[in-house]
């Protein structure tokens, strides 16, 4: 058995997948999750950019790779769903043990973050790369109990609804009895307490459709 896993962060250049031209067109940030490839040959792509992003609707429609486009804005982010027919690079380092956590596209690179198992699967991966794009090994470090979680799983929540569910963790604000209040993890997160509610049950609602789906 093999107890050593890598969390890892690449960043990728040569990538010519929708997200990452756009990121260069656009001049916008986009965080993605890890894209789910389907039997059809499309990958459904979840991913995420700062209200505001101008053109990025527009140009993504005008791109006949992306099928089913769909956007929605929730505290202040655009959310945009579709189906891509591109072949995505994740695809091929998933399939030599690479475990996917986050993409970031901007300016036409990535930034891949993920796990692996041991030091031959991250040489594979780096190899596997090496084929299709050019990538740089960034960051590097043993996967601790505290990173465990967020490359185990991948729930649909929103950045901002992550801090807010992560900080109010932390402050023991699930705890039973609470710790703290709605107004004290607001205050910490510098939002108003009305808000801080709003993404707490919008996260909620996200994270039990996901599991009892």
């Amino acid at each position: 058995m093999i107890d050593e896993c890598l969390v890892v962060e690449f960043v990728v250049t040569g990538d010519d997948c929708p997200l990452a031209e756009a990121s260069k067109t656009i001049g916008v940030r986009i965080d993605c999750q890890p894209p789910q490839h389907r039997d059809d040959g499309y990958a459904l792509l979840r991913f995420s950019t700062p209200k505001g992003s101008n053109g990025l609707t527009d140009f993504l429609d005008a791109d006949d790779r992306i099928r089913y486009l769909h956007v929605s804005t929730t505290d202040g982010r655009q959310n945009f769903r579709c189906l891509s027919k591109h072949p995505c690079v994740v695809h091929e380092l998933t399939n030599v043990g690479f475990m996917a956590e986050s993409l970031r596209y901007r300016d036409g690179s990535a930034t891949f973050t993920g796990a692996v198992v041991g030091h031959d699967v991250l040489q594979g991966v780096l190899e596997a790369a090496g084929e299709t794009v050019g990538m740089q090994l960034q960051r590097i470090h043993q996967l601790g109990s505290e990173d465990e979680n967020v490359v185990a799983q991948q729930w649909d929540v929103t950045p901002a609804q992550e801090r807010a569910l992560r900080t109010a963790s932390e402050m023991g604000y699930f705890g039973v009895p609470r710790k703290t209040t709605a107004s004290e993890v607001a205050e910490k997160l510098g939002i108003s307490k009305s808000a801080f509610l709003e993404r707490i049950h919008r996260a909620e609602r996200s994270l039990f459709s996901q599991m009892f789906a």
